[in-house]
């Protein structure tokens, strides 16, 4: 994984000898060829360590040593146009690379430790990411399900998980849906933080809060621009909650994610926000819960026995039909037995008894059961579906997803 940085660095006969450029040319290259969705420099006691985020976990690439830290910090400062004496306040910016790395794109952003700043580096791929909803390995269930809720002229879907959980990725997909359905005949417009990826036929808009222009200020002018559907990269605050909450009741379908620790968590999340109940009951339509799983190498996959306290939790229905597969490692998959990773979704949809329950103010446990009550597969049962089928470890379910709803 690490051969070309480390086929330089072998080169090198000394640290002084060490051309910087070409140092970060050679983790950016090996990070892209790896299919890292991000890039990890950090100072250590002894050493930086680089570090590359493979399929949701990070793994280590290199170790460099102590005294290039500065060079290597600057170089990227160089690349994404930051202030390269400001060393004690974050700092962040774009950059793009050369063919060699596939031209993608790098979000850059550094931040101040005890050791000195560390980087990390978001990698954007335009050409190799897919905006195709039926392409991204969502359930049949829960993809026919969000596809009717895009039918919808008005309301609020939102979309829930963890950083990195495939929630951008999933609104994006479903913004590029209702284009191809409508055409140039439908206004959309977005106003995200940062703009990740550029989409056609969409107007975006990208916050720039050192100029006061936030989420609410955003939003406030757009209402104005005729907008049928809009997408809020994130609802962060009280302000931008209650716009989104009062488009989605007058003529928009408005999209956006939110941190929640469940789906039925979203109600409770926006009600400490300070949004009354009648209106999340009305202007709600749905909510999203995302996780990525690995998904096992098709290559060295084999039969495996899961360790036996996990299997005490599965149901004996589970045990009888399960085919519990595990990858062994392999070239193909770099000995990780993983390749590549899998949707596993929470659908929540609000009918009449849910809006009715949260009119009543009450607890998320029992949002959870009346939804469960109304055919709501939680996303532990959704990911035991993964695991009978051999798509994935139990071990890995467990890692992504815990026992929420269990």
């Amino acid at each position: 994984m690490s051969s070309k940085t480390v086929q330089f660095l072998q080169s090198c006969t000394s640290d002084e000898d060490i051309d910087i450029v070409k140092l970060v040319d050679c983790v950016v290259v090996d990070a892209v060829r790896a299919g890292a969705s991000d890039i990890h420099i950090e100072p250590w006691e002894s050493s930086i360590a680089v570090r590359v985020r493979l399929s949701g976990v990070l793994n280590e690439l290199v170790h460099l040593p102590s005294d290039l830290h500065p060079k290597v910090v600057g170089r990227l400062k160089i690349m994404a146009n930051l202030i390269g004496h400001e060393t004690s306040l974050p700092q962040e910016g774009r950059a793009n690379t050369f063919e060699e790395a596939g031209n993608v794109v790098l979000r850059i952003s550094t931040f101040p430790t005890i050791r000195g700043e560390k980087v990390v580096v978001r990698i954007f791929d335009p050409k190799g990411r897919s905006f195709d909803l039926d392409a991204l390995g969502m359930e049949e269930d829960s993809l026919a399900t969000f596809k009717t809720m895009l039918l919808r002229p008005t309301g609020l879907i939102l979309l829930t998980g963890p950083t990195g959980s495939g929630k951008t990725t999933a609104i994006y997909a479903a913004l590029h849906h209702l284009i191809d359905r409508a055409g140039p005949s439908i206004s959309v417009a977005t106003v995200e933080d940062p703009v990740e990826f550029n989409l056609p036929l969409i107007a975006q808009s990208q916050c720039n809060p050192a100029r006061d222009y936030t989420y609410p200020v955003a939003l406030r002018s757009l209402m104005r621009q005729d907008p049928q559907v809009i997408m809020i990269g994130e609802i962060r605050d009280s302000e931008t909650a209650n716009i989104a909450v009062q488009a989605g009741l007058t003529g928009h379908l408005v999209m956006s994610t939110i941190h929640a620790s469940s789906t039925a968590g979203v109600f409770a999340r926006l009600i400490n926000m300070g949004i009354e109940p009648f209106l999340l009951a009305s202007s709600i339509v749905g909510v999203l819960g995302v996780r990525l799983v690995r998904r096992n190498c098709p290559v060295c996959t084999e039969p495996y026995p899961p360790d036996e306290a996990l299997m005490r939790l599965l149901p004996p229905d589970v045990l009888e039909t399960a085919q519990f597969r595990k990858g062994a490692g392999c070239a193909a998959c770099n000995h990780t037995g993983f390749s590549g990773r899998v949707a596993v979704t929470e659908m929540l949809t609000v009918g009449e008894t849910l809006r009715e329950t949260v009119l009543e103010r009450t607890t998320t446990r029992r949002l959870q059961e009346v939804a469960q009550a109304e055919g709501l597969l939680t996303l532990w049962q959704k990911g035991l579906r993964r695991v009978v089928n051999g798509e994935t470890t139990l071990e890995e379910v467990m890692r992504v997803i815990g026992l929420e709803g269990f």
